[in-house]
């Protein structure tokens, strides 16, 4: 380890045995249990692949319960990265999302390529990230796993997890609920739900679904249209049962289906030193611009799981398999101009079919047993078929298309314990071990011209990787509710192929995989009787052959492995209610992302530089207060601030590629009366109307890129049964 990151541990070392001193301090005061007050944050999380209690976890995770997705309009990814510290996302175009954990993401795409930072539905790994689309609707919470989880989690979770779990189906009482929704740019949703069990309660029915609409936040004053608008429609049926007290079986089908135009890019930016410059017309207004075609973005995925669960005199023994289905299509107007404002024109999309499945076995420890522990065994299977289509116009139209089809079979084999030493202090330790096969063909002799290529081809490769990924660590409960953790873990990427190579030796050659050792030391503890919850983590992570993209003057992407990269963090969080109904919540998070050796060429090294997409500080804050109505009906009022400094949007670290610091504010008022058979909620977000980026790359003289949404408001009513 160099001197910051034995800093950063020293310094974590020293914090957390001033936090333990002040833990000993507070328990002179009754503890909550006895005392008779419950938990403020009392979460139950599977971030260890078992159910726990949030405050228990030795691993820096950010949950949202249901109640909070529902009154916080928290819908999909996008939502909760606004809200949590180390978590940075953009969507461009919406239907192929980038997530970004701690600074660990990717902008690969390719067919041959994969994530840094993944996402799980129910335990099922959506591989491709057109595959993140799911409605918020009837889930029971959302968690954000940060830093490494190659043990668990496996491959690809260098930089973190997000873990969505859906509602489970209830065998012991009919449900009925509904959710209505209105607001500007016509903005309309509907969604419900119904539970209904049969089989005298041994197995249950729940169905769900949604649709969300709303017009265009853009007008194109060219074709006269309007885009960046949405038309969604999602649904999910499960089926629960218990044929008996030690089996358990579910099946779950669902889907999203995506309709839109856009999205708005357009020329935000010149560089001057590049004659090329002069042919662009910057355009700086986010309700408008003026491209040639509105575009489209379509999307249809749609997935089937299955799980049995066994309990047996020793330990649980699960199957979990699933299979998911991705077919998109995207086409758009690159430079959201036209022949009257731009004399290049640029446009294009990508068009992708996948299949994928997955198979895991694994046994379990039984619940009350001292020893918790998980062992397994896991396949994961692939088919990409990828098109990236760019139509360039210089006076006379040509069209330039690389074709990728990709082939992954992926195993592993996986085991961890948590060991209990005494009453207070257990040891933990996993490892896993993960072995790729990848098949890849790309070809760019479909279009007419070559414009990013420079040659013809049609190459074939295979490559294979594996990776022993490992976690060991300890924590130590100082008192009741107050918890340290030390734990030093490692994940990796696994390699890939170019998606778009210049020449056929760069088609053939892979390009190596990625890996992340991270230290953290943590503490959790809950305070005044329940009232008060505080939890801080310091990490260092030792970046490795990080897998980092780049643009070059022509346009074409090319995938590096950089050296190495160094990121120091700290982050916090508090939930606090001081008094009566006012609450407080609060998040922060500290990320120091620099890379230490990066040759771009022969000449220069952006060792120094940050890491693109990775803001220095990120605060989160949400206070809110609920008034208690004579006839026992609640009014609650929120906000919820949120700031991020200054981001880099390409490794160089130079030129207009950067989002500027940005305030966010939403804001809502919820009003449920004494039945709590129903709500309705007023709300708002980006409230100030703040303009700020979403997406930004700089090519042939020119920045391009796009806004994120303005300030939309609506009205939602809850209903249940």
């Amino acid at each position: 380890m160099d001197f910051n990151s034995r800093k950063a541990l020293a310094t974590g070392v020293a914090m957390a045995a001033l936090m333990g001193a002040g833990s000993v301090w507070a328990q002179t005061a009754p503890p909550s249990q006895e005392a008779g007050t419950a938990l403020l944050d009392e979460v139950i999380v599977t971030a260890q692949r078992r159910n726990q209690r949030l405050q228990d976890v030795p691993v820096t995770v950010t949950a949202f319960g249901a109640e909070e997705l529902e009154q916080a309009r928290i819908k999909d990814v996008d939502d909760v990265a606004t809200r949590t510290p180390g978590l940075q996302f953009d969507a461009f175009p919406a239907s192929q999302p980038r997530i970004a954990i701690r600074g660990i993401g990717s902008t690969d795409r390719g067919a041959a390529g994969d994530p840094s930072a993944a996402v799980f539905l129910d335990e099922i790994y959506l591989g491709r990230p057109g595959m993140v689309a799911f409605d918020a609707f009837d889930i029971e919470r959302i968690e954000v796993l940060k830093g490494p989880q190659g043990t668990l989690y496996g491959r690809n979770v260098v930089g973190g997890a997000i873990n969505v779990v859906t509602q489970r189906p209830d065998l012991d009482a009919l449900g009925v609920s509904t959710e209505t929704t209105v607001g500007n740019y016509g903005r309309l949703e509907g969604a419900a739900v119904l539970n209904a069990p049969f089989a005298d309660g041994r197995a249950a029915v729940r169905a769900s679904g949604s649709w969300r609409t709303h017009d265009g936040y853009t007008d194109n004053s060219f074709t006269g249209g309007a885009v960046d608008d949405q038309d969604t429609l999602s649904g999910r049926l499960q089926i629960a049962a218990e044929p008996s007290d030690t089996v358990r079986l579910s099946l779950t089908l669902d889907g999203t289906r995506d309709r839109a135009a856009g999205p708005a890019n357009r020329v935000l930016d010149l560089d001057e030193s590049d004659p090329l410059s002069a042919f662009w017309t910057p355009n700086r207004d986010r309700d408008s611009f003026a491209g040639s075609t509105d575009g489209y973005q379509n999307r249809d995925t749609w997935g089937l799981r299955g799980e049995a669960e066994i309990d047996l005199s020793f330990a649980t023994l699960t199957y979990l398999g699933g299979y998911r289905n991705l077919d998109y299509s995207t086409a758009y107007d690159f430079d959201g101009g036209n022949p009257a404002t731009n004399f290049i024109q640029i446009s294009g999309g990508n068009d992708e079919q996948t299949d994928a499945s997955s198979h895991e076995l694994r046994l379990s420890s039984l619940p009350g047993s001292a020893i918790q522990w998980v062992a397994g065994v896991y396949n994961y299977n692939s088919d990409v078929h990828r098109l990236d289509t760019l139509i360039l116009d210089l006076g006379g139209e040509g069209t330039e298309t690389y074709t990728q089809d990709a082939e992954l079979r992926s195993y592993a084999v996986f085991g961890d314990v948590t060991v209990p030493i005494g009453d207070r202090f257990s040891l933990i330790g996993g490892l896993r071990y993960s072995q790729d096969e990848k098949d890849y063909r790309i070809s760019n002799t479909a279009g007419d011209s070559v414009f990013r290529g420079d040659e013809l081809f049609d190459v074939s490769a295979s490559a294979s990787f594996d990776a022993l990924t490992w976690r060991v660590g300890a924590d130590y409960e100082l008192a009741d509710n107050h918890l340290l953790y030390v734990m030093v873990s490692r994940g990796f990427k696994s390699g890939g192929f170019q998606d778009l190579p210049g020449t056929a030796e760069e088609a053939a050659d892979p390009f190596e995989p990625e890996y992340a050792t991270q230290y953290e030391i943590g503490q959790k503890s809950v305070f005044l009787g329940g009232r008060l919850t505080w939890n801080n983590t310091l990490y260092t992570i030792d970046y490795t052959d990080l897998q980092t993209r780049r643009t070059l003057p022509n346009g074409a992407v090319v995938t590096d492995n950089a050296g190495a990269a160094t990121i120091n963090g700290y982050e916090t969080y508090l939930s606090w209610r001081p008094f009566g109904g006012a609450r407080i919540v609060a998040g922060y998070g500290y990320t120091d992302a620099t890379f230490d050796d990066y040759f771009v060429d022969d000449t220069t090294n952006y060792a120094g530089n940050r890491i693109a997409r990775a803001p220095k500080h990120k605060l989160v804050l949400s206070p809110s207060y609920d008034w208690d109505l004579a006839d026992g009906a609640t009014i609650r009022a929120a906000v919820d601030y949120r700031y991020e400094s200054l981001i880099y949007e390409d490794n160089s670290n130079t030129g207009p590629e950067r989002r500027e610091p940005t305030n966010i504010y939403d804001a809502r008022v919820i009003y449920t009366p004494a039945s709590d058979r129903w709500s309705v909620s007023l709300w708002g977000k980006n409230l100030s109307d703040e303009v700020t980026r979403s997406f930004q790359g700089a090519f042939l003289g020119a920045n391009f890129g796009a806004y994120a949404p303005p300030r939309t408001y609506g009205l939602s009513v809850n209903w249940s049964l």
